[in-house]
């Protein structure tokens, strides 16, 4: 058996193979889109862990920092990767492309996407956008490699690429913080697919049909994209940004994990769009502290978690106030009674995006 066959069997015993895309799995080889050195191994002096993080249904990360040089211990922010397979596949199956489709891809990454795109539907029926010359002069070379030539054009995704437009679908491989209006002119009936949330939550995809250029869909999955280069969250290691600055303690009675729930967590990634948190356990004792970062660094907050604790000490540094605004929206979720995120969704228009709750009249947060 080869090694990509390992991956198909892989997907195929994972129920994650669905039988319109079993063909083009095994027909393209994904070690083909993959360099020699990976942050996991080094084909050169380890082939056998090279091929198992290539073959195997995980992510493989092809570039930090953007590219530039990293000194070492220095934070390693992941810039470009090729996708776990299983999650290209789902989100191939949200895009439903059918024969004769024409498909704009949002960032080119490593081109093993769009190859998979080039096999289904023909190459002359596939355009992708990359933002990075690097990346897009390497995926184009793996693509030619493997047999394909789709369009490949350097530009920002966001503005898609009009020459070849209309398109009866977009899908993009990185998160949005919003649904350009670019998208919805040069797919004006079809269908938009696209890892989406703010800073605080960022692990939906948006579902878009879109009619006469006016879009509507719903949330769903747990994806795990990098961000849209123009639009990043902010990043980093605790140690590189508190700097034993003091802040201002109170104390809650919420338990701090439970603000972090995907359901309350998407919530509050409505409001509370440019700042994100970490959970860090302590080490045998099950106390935790839960870390939130503002995106400019500027303020910070913690909430000390004890187990069979009655209370919990808040500390709040900056000019913003980040757990009390975490807290409202959390308390604004309970008054809604507590809803699941499938009851939420998207409508994207001329005068921009609006999530709303149950039904599109029911908004409940806007850009």
């Amino acid at each position: 058996m080869t090694t990509q066959q390992r991956l198909v069997e892989t997907l195929k015993n994972k129920g994650a193979l669905p039988p319109e895309w079993h063909d083009t799995v095994a027909s393209v080889d994904r070690g083909l889109f993959i360099p020699n050195v990976i942050e996991e191994a080094d084909f050169t002096t380890d082939p056998e862990s090279w091929l198992q993080a290539v073959y195997s249904d995980a992510p493989v990360v092809t570039q930090v920092n953007d590219g530039a040089s990293t000194p070492e211990g220095a934070f390693r922010l992941f810039t470009s990767s090729s996708s776990m397979p299983s999650i290209m596949l789902e989100m191939l199956g949200l895009l439903d492309v059918r024969e004769g489709h024409r498909v704009l891809e949002i960032g080119t990454g490593t081109g093993y996407n769009a190859a998979w795109l080039s096999h289904r539907l023909g190459e002359s029926n596939v355009t992708s956008v990359e933002v990075d010359a690097a990346v897009l002069s390497t995926a184009a070379g793996n693509l030619k490699r493997a047999g394909f030539h789709p369009m490949t054009i350097l530009g920002n995704g966001r503005d898609g690429h009009h020459r070849g437009a209309p398109y009866d679908r977009i899908i993009c491989t990185c998160t949005m913080r919003d649904v350009p209006r670019a998208w919805l002119d040069q797919c004006p009936n079809g269908r938009i697919v696209t890892p989406w949330g703010s800073s605080f939550f960022s692990g939906s995809y948006a579902t878009l049909d879109v009619v006469d250029g006016k879009a509507q869909g719903s949330f769903s999955g747990y994806p795990a994209f990098m961000w849209d280069r123009t639009q990043r969250a902010g990043a980093g290691r605790t140690t590189d940004i508190y700097h034993q600055e003091e802040g201002e303690k109170s104390s809650t009675d919420i338990a701090p994990q439970n603000v972090i729930q995907d359901d309350p967590a998407f919530f509050t990634s409505l409001s509370v769009t440019d700042a994100w948190y970490r959970w860090c356990d302590s080490d045998d004792d099950g106390e935790a502290t839960l870390w939130f970062f503002s995106d400019d660094r500027k303020s910070w907050a913690t909430v000390e978690y004890a187990p069979d604790a009655e209370a919990y000490e808040v500390e709040q540094y900056g000019p913003r106030a980040l757990w009390d605004e975490v807290r409202t929206a959390f308390l604004g979720w309970h008054e809604l009674g507590k809803p699941e995120r499938s009851r939420f969704g998207l409508s994207v228009d001329g005068d921009g995006q609006r999530v709303w709750l149950d039904n599109p009249h029911n908004v409940v947060g806007r850009q």
